[in-house]
């Protein structure tokens, strides 16, 4: 479908009556009632569906979804179905066994000597659930190169051999593995299919921002795109952006306070916030000192903030430091959560309302593909806070479907800021429902969306609706 288009009989606010909205030149032109339409332009029936712009997600990761595709899922496994699995599993187009899911608490420890013990024969690496970890058996790390590589996060026995644990080592991984990335367009696809019209890939590492771009260029991925990654020079494109610069605090490896406050002082010489990785209480007190010593600019952000106390968010909100939070990750791990804290943390479990309170500019999140990339699920989640067993997860902490989904329509560079809006003149990146706005608000779920559109072009469903 071409990019002229007139959608007829949309809902662009509760309760208010329907009306046409034309797009024209990647933009929303005209909004009325019973706007004639034009011979060049195709006509799209709202039937009184919802129009709303394109969701944001504020923090995943598009390699690592596509990855997950072509990986073996054990996260449902016993530590017994894990062995037989990778025991039996037969290797990719690049030779290896690639499992995702894996859970330390479920599975046990795993290292290179227990993967041995399973698949000895093709190369195996696992991805902890986190992403933070992956565990490769001896014919793994011995394609690798592991054995003479200088990488801090390659961990050794007192002899210096691997023990098959590699700590935040994705992009070394990646560069030793060669080979060609994985396709994002089927991701792309996934995501438009969802409504989502705007990514924040949350990947650190130096190339992954060259691997976006392309994949922005060759229009793999249709959504517009912001990169955290350290590169720089990438070429313009109108959807690619360079957002803040990542950060990971990592619990296993805690930095020098002083040597990440300069790191942070350089990023904003540079012209960029910082996004930083945060999960602990120590790891967030440690930011916050650090982001005093490097003095803050507009944008500064803390990805997760998964344990913070009441005085620790009025210390985020004095600073005016925002917070990419993920509700889906309460839904699929809360009981996790649970049982593995200190019972005195429960109640600073993924706060979200509690930071609002405080004075804190909150935006929900999926950290795909370690949580559910689904925004709709992101909502639910969010205003019920329930785990998989069907406990709350921190009552005080729910917010209504209406505060998660605006934080899902803030702009990718203000995270929690206003609303973006679908207005004469605005950008066309839109998403149509199925249903009016008050039925789709008391239930959120993908299967609404009837139509998505990026730039005023169709990405998504609506060819059957002329």
């Amino acid at each position: 479908m071409s990019g002229e288009v007139l959608l007829r009989g949309v809902e662009l606010h509760p309760r208010q009556d329907p009306v046409d909205c034309r797009i024209r030149g990647g933009a929303v032109v005209g909004i009325g009632r019973r706007l004639r339409p034009r011979p060049d332009e195709s006509v799209v029936r709202g039937d009184g569906g919802a129009l709303l712009p394109g969701l944001a997600d504020h923090h995943l990761h598009l390699a690592a979804m596509a990855a997950q595709r072509a990986s073996l899922d054990v996260s449902a496994l016993s530590r017994h179905g894990l062995a037989s699995s990778v025991a039996q599993a037969v290797a990719g187009e690049d030779g290896w066994v690639r499992a995702v899911g894996y859970d330390d608490v479920v599975h046990g420890d795993l290292d290179r000597t227990v993967l041995d013990g399973w698949n000895r024969v093709l190369p195996v690496r696992v991805q902890h659930r986190s992403g933070a970890l992956w565990v490769v058996n001896s014919p793994g790390l011995e394609r690798l190169g592991a054995l003479t590589a200088a990488h801090a996060g390659i961990e050794r026995e007192g002899t210096g051999r691997p023990t098959g644990r590699l700590w935040r080592a994705d992009a070394w991984l990646r560069e030793a593995l060669g080979g060609r990335p994985p396709s994002l367009r089927a991701v792309g696809a996934r995501l438009a299919a969802l409504g989502v019209t705007h990514v924040a890939d949350a990947t650190p590492d130096q190339g992954a921002g060259r691997l976006l771009s392309e994949a922005v260029r060759r229009e793999e991925l249709p959504q517009h795109v912001m990169t955290m990654a350290a590169d720089a020079g990438l070429p313009p494109h109108p959807r690619l952006s360079i957002g803040p610069l990542k950060f990971v605090v990592a619990d296993h490896a805690l930095p020098d306070v002083d040597g990440l406050a300069g790191r942070m002082r350089q990023a904003h010489t540079d012209g960029r916030p910082v996004a930083v990785h945060c999960v602990t209480r120590t790891a967030l007190a440690l930011t916050l000192a650090a982001l005093d010593g490097a003095g803050g600019l507009d944008g500064d952000r803390v990805e997760h903030c998964a344990d913070a106390d009441p005085a620790a968010a009025a210390e985020l909100a004095a600073r005016g430091i925002r917070v990419v939070t993920q509700p889906t990750l309460v839904a699929l791990r809360g009981d996790d959560y649970w049982e593995r804290v200190d019972p005195a943390d429960r109640p600073d479990l993924w706060r979200y309302a509690g930071l609002l309170r405080a004075g804190v500019r909150v935006a929900a999140s999926s950290d795909a593909p370690y949580g559910d990339p689904d925004p709709w699920a992101g909502l639910r989640a969010a205003s019920e806070r329930l785990t998989p067993s069907g406990r709350v997860l921190g009552a005080d902490e729910r917010v209504a479907v209406e505060v998660a989904l605006r934080s899902m329509l803030s702009p990718l560079d203000d995270p929690g800021g206003p609303a973006r809006r679908v207005a004469v003149g605005r950008p066309a990146d839109l998403v149509l429902l199925d249903r009016p706005w008050r039925e789709a608000l008391l239930s959120p779920d993908a299967g609404n969306v009837r139509a998505t559109f990026i730039e005023g072009r169709i990405v998504h469903g609506a060819r059957q609706l002329g």
